[in-house]
């Protein structure tokens, strides 16, 4: 920092924030600590009476606040992602589209703990809509050592440390078990929260039946359904160990690769996921999902609908924050559940 003559200070870097005072119509920071100073700033700093500022040199190997921002903004970046302006050495990425968002969480806590720079992300594997703030990057200092923001980038790695994936699939079919369901002695409650949760991803159920609880018919629905090329299978109901819950065997002789009967969450313990040769998922759905705003299957769906491939070590990952806590009023997905 040093103190120059405001007319030779084009090109430098201001220290603080410059307060402009016009009586009874204006009172605020004119120009904001880390503004480069421009030659057209010169006669209104004067005429705020700043005839000296203290200001940063700009000597080589130092990069500006701004430039450093952006630059860090960079190594985040991807497609579908909107960039804002520069504001006082900040920039921020928002959804371009509604999809699945991503973090290299190992990458990102790299460049974190470089210094003087910072990336804070919002959590990844979760649901965004378009306009959803993704990230903010910033420069600590005024002005950072070329060198550091190298280091930072050779971390990135020439990929990005986030991305946005738009959902992917379209179409499901609803397989509803249980013969209560089928003999019209209970209302079917789990085709229309299904079909509410399955719309906030654009997904349609364009086949929908009522099967009972025979395991060959509950398998022949499937692939009848995986004939008809619908891209996610959804089979309700049967998921525990009553005598008549045949819905994980059905699934099982069906053809379908069970990567798991069962996770570390509740509600929603029993969820099966099972993925065809061709990739096409098939779940099966605990009862909880009738009635619970969150549970194993709100988890898992942004993934699924996003054509990712989940795998079980992924799964046994979600004990910790896998424990719904029940709020009487619930706010999720901002909330703790699954995070």
């Amino acid at each position: 920092m040093k103190l120059i003559r405001t007319e030779d200070a084009v090109g430098h870097v201001l220290c603080h924030d410059m307060t402009q005072i016009i009586p009874g119509k204006y009172k605020d920071a004119r120009f904001r600590k880390g503004h480069v100073v421009r030659e057209e700033d010169i006669p209104t700093l004067l005429s705020m009476g700043k005839e000296n500022l203290y200001v940063w040199e700009m000597v080589p190997g130092m990069v500006h606040e701004n430039d450093g921002a952006a630059r860090l903004c960079g190594l985040c970046e991807n497609e579908n992602m909107v960039r804002s302006q520069v504001k006082e050495g900040k920039l921020e990425l928002t959804a371009g589209t509604g999809g699945l968002f991503r973090v290299d969480s190992r990458r990102l806590n790299e460049i974190n703990l470089l210094g003087d720079m910072m990336i804070a992300t919002r959590h990844g594997n979760t649901a965004v809509r378009k306009g959803d703030k993704l990230c903010g990057t910033r420069v600590i200092p005024l002005v950072i050592e070329e060198e550091k923001l190298e280091e930072a980038e050779k971390i990135g790695g020439g990929r990005p440390l986030m991305e946005l994936l738009p959902w992917k699939l379209k179409t499901a079919a609803i397989i509803v078990t249980g013969s209560e369901v089928a003999k019209g002695l209970v209302e079917d409650a789990f085709t229309p929260a299904v079909k509410r949760k399955l719309a906030a991803y654009g997904i349609e159920a364009v086949r929908v039946c009522k099967v009972g609880d025979g395991r060959e018919a509950i398998s022949r629905e499937i692939l009848l359904a995986k004939s008809a090329g619908v891209d996610l299978i959804l089979c309700t109901g049967g998921m525990s160990v009553d005598p008549d819950d045949r819905t994980p065997g059905a699934i099982k002789a069906s053809g379908a690769r069970i990567v798991t009967y069962g996770a570390p969450v509740l509600p929603g313990a029993m969820l099966l996921l099972a993925y065809f040769e061709d990739g096409t998922p098939v779940m099966g759905l605990p009862g909880c999902v009738m009635y619970a705003e969150a549970t194993a299957f709100d988890l898992l769906l942004p993934e699924i609908a996003a054509g990712v491939v989940v795998s079980r070590e992924e799964i046994a990952g979600l004990g910790e924050g896998g424990l719904c806590l029940g709020c009487e009023a619930c706010t999720f997905p901002n909330c703790g559940f699954g995070k």
